[in-house]
Parts: structure tokens; C-alpha cells; sequence
């Protein structure tokens, strides 16, 4: 029986799945489609600044693979180092998107951990929030920058799990699950995820969905993984609405004692 749940919900956007997956790293095109399609994901994200629009005239289009009357577009400003760039990437999305306003932000803070500049992060997300647009942010696992993205107005934290393409799972479940207590808005793992069993970790830590690129892209059998990862977060899902038992430091029995034979 599945466990009644209701809808993700993302700037008056509603989602049955709560997986986000990526497009970058694949082999082809094909393999690009058949991944998403087995991810069961409706909502995918792109970097702007490495994606064709159909700005390249001798170049495929990300939008023939990613039609618009099926999936969610969620242009992201990866490779941004600063609040300008991002800004400036977020309007091109916009205007290549034809008013599209939903946007995953992301503003690193060096080439070589391509962990979040905190500071840029909040200028760039206020200066965006006043432009019109609805800001999913990419940000550290710290409860308090996350606790002031929500102020400023971002419609959606995405915490790091760890490092960017490191596949290291989440290295600090205590700090998420801070933040997820303390939001009223949705909650996403962002980076760092490696394999199913992380997914379902994320899930039932709490959050409200997960969003990945490289465990996917980086399988070995992609589209496998995909599948996988669609389960991972379902099952995640529904044992966080179960309720799990509490931890004891004793053994119980699993069957009553009371009635037992030779009583």
C-alpha cells in the first residue's frame, strides 16, 4: 500500500516526483533522454552557460531532448563566481526561455571544491528575488546561511550533501537535518550523492527531494542507476512518512513473552 503524500511543491509548482537530475556528462543525446525518462524526474536542470538553447546554430538544442511540455526547466548559473555573473546568466535563461523565472543559483567559490561563496550566494539571490525570479539556491550545510536565504525569499534550499561531483554521500546528517527542522520552505539535497542507498538516506533524513548529475551520468550502466535512484527516492520517501523505530540500547523481543509455551 503507498503511504498517502502530497505533492512537491516549488513556487506554486506541483511535483509527483521528487528527483531533479542533471544533463551534463552523458555520452550522447540518447543516452541523455533514456536517463531522465527512467528517472521518472519532472524537473531538470542545465548550466546556462555550457547548454544550447538554440543560440548555436550548428549545435543540437538542449530543448530537443528536454521538450518543455514535459519536463520543468530549472536553468542553473553553474560556473558563476561571483553575484554579477549569476545575475547576468539568470536574465539570458530568462530571455532564452522566454520569461521561464524558475532558477537553481549557484555561485562557487573556487575551481577546485567548487564549494558555495556564501557571501556572493545571498547578494545574488536578494538581487534576483527583486528582479522577479523564484531562486532555488545552491548552498552550504550551515542552518544559519540557510535560515537567511529563506528570509531573503529563496523558494527552495539545496544544501550540499558534499562536494560537487564527489560522490561522497552526505558527510553531515546532523546539519541537514538542522536545517530541514528550522525551514518552511522545501528542502533539496544538492551534490554529493553517489548511490541509491545515499538517496533514501536524504529522503529520510527529511528531505523534500534530491538533485543529482554525476551519479547518474558517471554509472556505469546510467540509465540502470537512473531506475535505481527513482526507487531510492520513493522508498526514502515513504520510510520518512512511516515513522522508523526508535533506537534502543537493549534487545526486545520481536514476539510477546506473555503466552509463550510453558508459561
Amino acid at each position: 500500500m503507498i503511504i498517502s503524500d502530497q505533492p512537491l511543491c516549488i513556487a506554486g509548482r506541483e511535483f509527483t516526483s521528487r528527483l531533479m537530475v542533471g544533463t551534463g556528462k552523458y555520452r550522447d543525446a540518447f543516452e541523455t533522454a533514456a536517463a531522465l525518462e527512467a528517472s521518472g524526474t519532472e524537473v531538470v536542470t542545465f548550466a546556462v552557460r555550457r547548454t544550447d538553447l538554440g543560440q548555436g546554430s550548428n549545435e543540437p538544442s538542449l530543448l530537443e531532448v528536454v521538450p518543455t511540455s514535459r519536463y520543468t526547466l530549472l536553468p542553473n548559473t553553474a560556473g558563476c563566481y561571483d553575484a554579477q555573473a549569476a545575475v547576468r546568466t539568470c536574465r539570458l535563461a530568462r530571455e532564452l526561455l522566454e520569461g521561464h523565472n524558475l532558477v537553481k543559483l549557484e555561485v562557487l567559490g573556487d575551481e577546485t571544491t567548487l564549494y558555495p561563496n556564501v557571501r556572493e550566494t545571498l547578494k545574488a539571490a536578494e538581487m534576483l528575488i527583486a528582479d522577479g525570479f523564484d531562486v532555488m539556491a545552491y548552498t552550504s550545510d550551515d542552518p544559519i546561511v540557510a535560515r537567511e536565504l529563506e528570509a531573503i525569499g529563496c523558494c527552495a534550499i539545496m544544501p550540499l550533501g558534499s562536494l560537487i561531483g564527489s560522490g561522497c554521500g552526505i558527510q553531515n546528517p546532523y546539519n541537514i537535518r538542522l536545517i530541514i527542522e528550522r525551514a518552511t520552505v522545501p528542502v533539496l539535497i544538492d551534490a554529493g550523492i553517489g548511490t541509491a542507498s545515499e538517496a533514501a538516506q536524504a529522503m529520510e533524513l527529511g528531505c523534500d527531494a534530491v538533485l543529482m548529475n554525476s551519479a547518474i551520468a558517471h554509472a556505469r550502466k546510467p540509465v540502470m542507476m537512473a531506475r535505481a535512484m527513482r526507487a531510492a527516492v520513493e522508498a526514502g520517501r515513504e520510510a520518512y512518512l512511516a515513522g522508523r523505530m526508535p533506537c534502543r540500547e537493549q534487545a526486545e523481543p520481536s514476539s510477546p513473552m506473555i503466552g509463550k509455551l510453558g508459561d
